[in-house]
């Protein structure tokens, strides 16, 4: 198994050398040069077996499949629930795919715990260590501190957007107590510290000198864990069952995984739905429009103000395929729009890419905040349940599809704990963090702040190395 990357001017690699390294050296994404098929999963098949069976098809025999199976296990222990990512009904034929079991309370526990497994399993292997680089718009810094806090092979370094992110998800990232864990807060919004982790991550320089990775969504890893929950998700519902999944987005790297899901064979065919916010980028680059970076808009669900949603770039390397068919893929349609995306401030898709990506099996709707308020109260009164302003950005999305053949599974990507300020105001109740969140309460947070400069972030860099190595 290799991966290549989707603008095309690099040499393909291993799984490990594409794990480790998150962003190709062109600045493209790392994507396989084939899809493995992979059997799917049955009922009553335990997380762990099934992320065994999907990450063993992906890695290429690069690590054995039982060392596997122990890093899964290892990985989800701490998760409150059994099942990893259970399914609950909501309505008939409308069901609520949980993925905040996790210990920071978000669906990026799920791909990040096994992340940090792999990577001290390999580092340790090569007597090596690394520093790596995380920008998170929320989730993804809480994950990515708690699963790496305390290694013993990683420094870890994050950059999240000053006053951008709710408290309570401040709180995962910075409060974690452990010495290898360094949070940068910048001036700015996501998409800028987003443009750092790239730029730092091209600069080959840079990298040498530092043994730099990533581990956010670009990270090829975090997608192929990913897709694991949506098998399970397949498996439970009936192997044979048309799944319609509704995705809150703002990466675009959970709805990429339900695609990988599908061209590997673990979904009974595919159609999906990206529920996004005023931050539509998914909505119009899905309907043909061109690449371009717009203002990031505030929203009551942060975690999905996104203008340039990096995980779209592996779908459109998939259609610039005549027919999605990996070997025909063209590197240099890529390249070129985002090249003009920098040099220019827009980036034009094709018309016969525009075209298959309509064909894909994916579409988007809109959410306001005034519709995600209403759908929590919709949500509380209709089931009992209080739920966080992104799952309900996907539960009101789920509302609008007209599918009467297919059960509809929307993602519920955080605990509503994670955002208090916004259940109480929407639904005047005082929501707690559930016990297992307790240590990060009793803990100091830990952050700076600081400029949206890559500078800034290279110096920060290079100073947690100087006082570790």
């Amino acid at each position: 198994m290799k991966y290549v990357s989707t603008r095309g001017q690099s040499d393909p690699v291993d799984f490990l050398t594409a794990s480790l390294a998150g962003l190709a050296p062109d600045g493209g994404l790392y994507t396989p040069t084939v899809w493995p098929t992979i059997a799917r999963p049955k009922r009553g098949d335990s997380y762990v077996e099934t992320a065994t069976r999907v990450l063993s098809a992906f890695v290429g025999g690069t690590v054995p499949d039982d060392v596997i199976r122990e890093l899964a296990t290892r990985a989800y222990a701490p998760f409150a629930h059994q099942s990893v990512a259970p399914l609950v009904e909501v309505a008939p034929a409308r069901w609520m795919l949980e993925l905040h079991h996790g210990p920071t309370l978000a669906f990026k526990d799920v791909a990040m715990r096994l992340i940090a497994q792999l990577y001290d399993y390999v580092l340790e292997q090569r007597g090596e260590r690394m520093t790596i680089l995380c920008a998170t718009s929320g989730d993804t810094g809480g994950a990515a501190a708690s699963a790496f806090a305390g290694s013993k092979r990683v420094d870890m370094v994050i950059l999240h957007p000053l006053n951008r992110v709710s408290p309570t998800q401040r709180l995962f990232m910075t409060a974690t107590g452990a010495n290898n864990v360094h949070n940068l807060a910048l001036e700015g919004d996501f998409d800028g510290t987003q443009a750092i982790l790239k730029q730092l991550l091209a600069d080959d320089q840079f990298l040498r000198r530092t043994g730099l990775a990533a581990v956010n969504s670009i990270n090829w890893t975090r997608v192929a864990a990913q897709s694991v929950y949506f098998a399970q998700a397949q498996a439970q519902l009936g192997a044979d069952t048309p799944i319609h999944f509704v995705v809150p987005t703002g990466n675009f790297g959970d709805a990429l995984a339900a695609y990988v899901a599908s061209r590997t064979g673990l979904l009974q065919g595919f159609r999906c739905t990206a529920a996004v916010n005023a931050n539509d980028t998914m909505a119009r680059l899905l309907s043909g429009k061109a690449l371009t970076k717009g203002a990031t808009a505030p929203t009551i669900s942060p975690a999905m103000d996104i203008q340039l949603p990096s995980n779209f770039e592996r779908l459109f390397f998939e259609a610039t395929s005549p027919d999605l068919a990996p070997g025909a893929r063209d590197g240099a349609v890529v390249a070129k729009a985002y090249a003009d995306l920098a040099s220019k401030g827009e980036g034009a898709i094709p018309a016969e890419v525009a075209q298959r990506l309509a064909a894909a099996g994916f579409d988007a709707e809109r959410v306001s905040d005034a519709e995600t308020r209403e759908e929590m109260k919709r949500t509380l009164a209709e089931t009992g349940w209080v739920v966080c302003p992104h799952t309900a950005v996907g539960l009101a999305a789920a509302r609008r599809v007209r599918n009467a053949d297919s059960p509809i599974v929307s993602l519920a990507t955080a605990h509503a704990a994670k955002f208090p300020e916004t259940v109480k105001e929407t639904l005047g109740i005082d929501i707690g963090l559930p016990a297992r969140a307790s240590p990060f309460v009793s803990r100091p947070e830990k952050f700076e702040t600081g400029p949206m400069s890559a500078d800034h972030v290279r110096k920060r860099i290079e100073d947690v190395i100087a006082g570790k190595r």
